[in-house]
């Protein structure tokens, strides 16, 4: 059966600074919902729900993680910027991937790995068509 992805959540050490990280750099906008230091971003990815809360464990190392989200980006230099300027750190250098774009690997500010991806108009055309929404 197929199926699709509606809900992220973050686990974090500081919930107001991994907020503002996030708000930042890729203008996702968090809400308070639910229990105290718990939000939820609404127009953060495909009809999917983007939630935050506290981390209740110990992070583990980046490289052990089993997810890692990528987010779509118009200029991949002005988010890698971004990035930086809002207390994340780039962990690599820029790589393609012909026919489906640019990308480069961060950790934000909690220790959590992501992608910013700058994709090729087919590739956009083509995650468009599949019904990603």
């Amino acid at each position: 059966m197929a199926s699709k992805v509606r809900y992220l959540q973050m686990d974090v050490d500081d919930v107001q600074r991994a907020k503002a990280f996030y708000e930042a750099v890729f203008g996702w906008r968090f809400e308070p919902w639910g229990p105290p230091d718990y939000y939820q971003a609404r127009n953060a990815a495909f009809g999917a729900l983007v939630s935050m809360q506290r981390r209740h464990a110990p992070p583990t190392a980046p490289q052990t993680a089993g997810v890692r989200i990528t987010m779509a980006v118009e200029d991949l230099e002005a988010a890698m910027a971004a990035i930086t300027t809002a207390g994340g750190r780039m962990t690599s250098k820029v790589y393609r991937i012909e026919t489906v774009g640019r990308m480069a690997l961060f950790e934000d500010t909690e220790g959590n790995p992501g992608c910013v991806m700058r994709y090729d108009a087919d590739e956009l055309a083509r995650i468009a068509s599949s019904g990603a929404d």
